[in-house]
């Protein structure tokens, strides 16, 4: 199964966010929040 490059980059993201906890939690917190969106979008249009 091939990855687009924004699902990689979530991937990536879900992996790092427990190291990042407490410092960087909230940041990474949002980043996935946004790019989980941006997904939802793109595969409604």
């Amino acid at each position: 199964m091939e990855y687009t490059e924004n699902e990689e980059e979530l991937i990536r993201l879900i992996r790092n966010y427990r190291s990042a906890y407490p410092n960087g939690a909230k940041m990474l917190e949002r980043e996935i929040i946004e790019l989980v969106y941006d997904l939802m979008e793109g595969e409604q249009e």
